[in-house]
């Protein structure tokens, strides 16, 4: 099924020539679909996003993928500040308190598959608005199925490794290592990769960090912006 177009006012040109690499995920932690589309094409809002996915499985899009939408604000994957001007953004309709259905997620996929091969993004280039802000935004949460994106190549999935330093391999993966403590890094880490981890840092931390570390370091053969 095609997006239904609902055009937002709030999107401008992607910066500096910059083509999008990254799918950014978000939840709109609204009541409902209605309501964030409806704040999503608020001029008075000053946010957006390209894409929304609602629990039935239909699509809105606000914003044509050539420009800049405005969905990531403050936050950094690797060299990237500007996540705006480098990025698909795509809202899912969810409170943030309840799981997401087997529509909207079948939805999600094959939306995703159409824009990552329009625009040559690679699975790691798929990230979550809590790994460019972490400890700032927290979706889509713990319990969104980043592994069952992995299994269809829309994401990536740790595999065993030796345990690193936890915090180098944050930085070579792409986390704002620097800008936030920590702490803060691995509680995004865990709720990503790791969500039933608790207490410190460990040694399944670690290994697995080193493993995303090794196989996708950020910065490969991506400009910097």
């Amino acid at each position: 099924m095609d997006p239904v177009w609902c055009p937002s006012p709030n999107f401008g040109p992607r910066r500096a020539g910059a083509r999008p690499d990254m799918v950014v995920i978000h939840y709109t932690a609204m009541q409902s679909a209605e309501a964030a589309l409806d704040r999503l094409c608020d001029p008075a809002a000053g946010v957006s996003a390209h894409f929304m996915v609602c629990e039935c499985g239909r699509v809105w899009q606000m914003v044509e993928e050539e420009a800049r939408a405005w969905h990531a604000g403050a936050g950094r994957w690797g060299a990237v500040r500007d996540v705006n001007s480098r990025s698909v953004g795509i809202e899912l309709a969810n409170r943030g308190d309840h799981p997401f259905g087997e529509a909207q997620i079948a939805a999600l996929e094959g939306l995703m598959r159409g824009i990552m091969d329009r625009w040559s993004i690679p699975p790691e280039r798929v990230i979550g608005h809590s790994d460019i802000a972490p400890g700032r935004k927290s979706d889509p949460g713990r319990r969104f199925d980043w592994r069952r994106l992995a299994l269809q190549g829309l994401g990536v999935w740790p595999g065993r490794a030796v345990p690193g330093d936890f915090a180098r391999d944050a930085a070579r993966f792409g986390y704002p290592v620097g800008d936030v403590a920590e702490d803060v890094i691995l509680a995004a880490f865990r709720q990503r990769f790791r969500p039933w981890g608790r207490g410190p840092l460990c040694d399944a931390d670690r290994a697995a960090m080193a493993d995303l570390a090794a196989r996708f370091p950020v910065d490969r053969g991506v400009p910097n912006a």
